[in-house]
């Protein structure tokens, strides 16, 4: 298997792991929800192990492929753009965010943590659902071949 073809299963992989970590965390969300403290801890290790995972292996994509061109102008191009955008920006801005919600729970902060999840939640769940649309978008309707 050469590079490009391993690039586009590692990019479709990826696609996969932000579908389920936004599963997950919609799961998550609702487990605590319920105060199944239990089910969500367990959803909430499935949407980081997915994120981690997704990272892991975009980054390998990524040093084998580089990046992809968007075939397109105009409006498409920019909504594709400001998806893309905002994804990126809003990735780094969750990762901290994460990792300190880990921490929280970690240290039994259990109200802090509550209350950074109030936070932390929609945005990474944006992360998610955009990271797929992202490579619907240049994979499947826009990206150059």
């Amino acid at each position: 298997m050469d590079a490009a073809r391993l690039g586009d299963a590692l990019a479709l992989c990826n696609a996969a792991l932000n579908a389920a970590s936004a599963c997950a965390l919609l799961l998550g969300y609702r487990a605590a929800k319920r105060r199944d403290f239990h089910g969500h801890r367990n959803w909430m290790t499935t949407a980081v192990a997915a994120s981690a995972l997704f990272l892991a292996l975009y980054l390998t994509r990524f040093s084998l492929t580089g990046t992809h061109e968007v075939d397109a102008d105009g409006w498409p191009r920019t909504a594709y753009l400001a998806i893309l955008f905002s994804h990126m920006t809003l990735a780094v801005v969750v990762a901290p965010l994460v990792l300190r919600l880990l921490l929280l729970v970690r240290r039994r902060r259990f109200r802090a943590h509550a209350r950074l999840a109030r936070w932390t939640l929609p945005i990474w769940g944006y992360v998610s659902v955009t990271g797929l649309l992202v490579y619907l978008l240049l994979y499947h309707f826009l990206g150059r071949r």
